[in-house]
């Protein structure tokens, strides 16, 4: 075997595709990968009690995040680095918006918020305390809805666990062409 060749398998193994989460039979357990920016914002690996469902238009119907079973005060985590852009109540639930560098924003309900607006923050920082009362929360005793949007598109924040695909070119066994 190529001396040049080894290396690459062994990348190409190291970065496999993470396991997946089936939508067809919930709750699900998704894997984080070690390379990924963002992680749980709750700790451990949570069950999702309920997925994102892209609405067919902007006002549509839809479930625009995931709900993950949690326990009432249990510590929520900055899903990644960033700034924070709202600490505060929106309907009578505590909700904390995070604004990350590559122009996503993370938003976590209903929590008690431990963060103030503009605040730094990073990945796994604790921003808040759990609380219970998510409506659709059906069985734990507290669910955290976990969203995320891109300007105004909302995207399943599960997707931010998952690793980055790894696109390897063909090789026609001549170095240094591809």
């Amino acid at each position: 075997m190529s001396p040049h060749l080894t290396p690459l398998l062994l990348a190409a193994f190291l970065l496999l595709p993470a396991a997946t989460p089936t939508l067809l039979s919930p709750p699900v357990r998704t894997v984080v990968s070690p390379s990924s920016r963002f992680g749980w914002p709750l700790a451990g690996t949570p069950v999702v009690v309920r997925h994102f469902e892209r609405p067919p238009h902007r006002y549509g119907p839809g479930h625009r995040g995931a709900d993950l079973a949690g326990t009432p005060e249990q510590p929520v985590l900055a899903a990644g680095d960033g700034t924070v852009a709202f600490a505060g109540q929106v309907a009578g639930h505590g909700v904390v918006s995070i604004d990350h560098p590559n122009g996503l924003r993370t938003t976590y309900e209903p929590l008690t918020p431990a963060v103030t607006t503009g605040s730094g923050i990073a990945r796994g920082a604790v921003i808040g305390a759990l609380q219970p009362g998510h409506a659709g929360c059906r069985g734990p005793p507290a669910c955290l809805h976990w969203g995320v949007r891109r300007g105004e598109d909302y995207l399943d924040p599960l997707r931010l666990l998952r690793r980055p695909a790894l696109r390897l070119l063909p090789w026609n066994g001549d170095r240094g062409q591809r």
